[in-house]
């Protein structure tokens, strides 16, 4: 049976009469203590009513059955930063005031919501890239969009053109964009025109020109590929972690998030 024990380091320790190895601490605050605050337990331990599926070190709940805490709805409350090393599930609400910053996949078969910055090294999202806000012209009604998809990494501008005919494209646009790949669509406004674009001038301009010798009043998108390697459309493989190029600069999308079982979510069986 567990004991209660105060060691050499000041700290109670809940657990095995003699701490494992595994139970100790290599490096603490305080240097090379086995242990380093007021408290040490091994697990599992259960606070409160915790989940069905305690899989946890550590299980924790807003309710002990008879006796309620009256703090239902947050079963954790943390003040200061949080160093988590291995994979993290999140099932329910996370509301975060600051900058998260996460160095690996974050799978989210919702809608992630945050105050503040949040920066991924790699991240997964849903299948299709949607928002969803509330409806700008009908009380009651909402509005969701779904990304465009093609078989490139393709950013556009959009404006319009007169006077002189030419487009001046962003600054941004060198060594950002193919520039071999830059496309231009024209509409003419008010008249028909026989507009034809001259000539593009290192990627940087683009001269639109009239044949008739009349006057430039038109629309323009103008779309080029992301500079770098380009996209491999088709490939061999189970899931998107078999794709064959490097995806360190991607956000990969198609894995199958309903599921709910933690062994499967990272493996190409999904």
């Amino acid at each position: 049976m567990a004991e209660l024990r105060d060691l050499d380091s000041g700290k109670i320790y809940i657990g095995p009469v003699e701490p494992n190895k595994e139970d100790r601490s290599d490096e603490t605050l305080n240097g090379n203590k086995p242990f380093d605050g007021t408290l040490a337990v091994t697990g599992p331990a259960f606070i409160g009513s915790h989940s069905k599926k305690a899989r946890g070190l550590l299980n924790v709940g807003t309710d002990l059955g008879d006796f309620s805490p009256k703090v239902a709805g947050r079963a954790v409350d943390i003040e200061g930063d949080v160093a988590i090393e291995g994979n993290t599930t999140q099932r329910g609400n996370t509301f975060t005031v600051g900058k998260v910053t996460v160095d690996g996949p974050i799978n989210a078969s919702s809608t992630i919501t945050s105050s503040s910055e949040v920066t991924a090294a790699a991240h997964k999202l849903t299948a299709k890239k949607d928002f969803d806000i509330p409806h700008p012209n009908i009380e009651g009604y909402r509005l969701r969009h779904t990304c465009v998809e093609g078989p490139e990494a393709a950013i556009y501008v959009r404006g319009k053109v007169s006077i002189d005919g030419i487009i001046e494209l962003p600054d941004y646009w060198q060594n950002f964009v193919d520039k071999e790949s830059i496309s231009v669509h024209l509409t003419p406004f008010g008249a028909y025109q026989e507009l034809f674009v001259e000539k593009i001038e290192y990627g940087k301009k683009i001269f639109v020109r009239n044949q008739a010798g009349g006057k430039i009043d038109a629309y323009y998108q103008v779309w080029a590929d992301r500079a770098g390697e380009k996209l491999i459309v088709e490939y061999k493989g189970k899931s998107a972690a078999d794709y064959p190029g490097d995806q360190s600069d991607h956000s990969v999308a198609g894995y199958n998030y309903d599921i709910r079982d933690d062994d499967r979510w990272f493996t190409s069986d999904v």
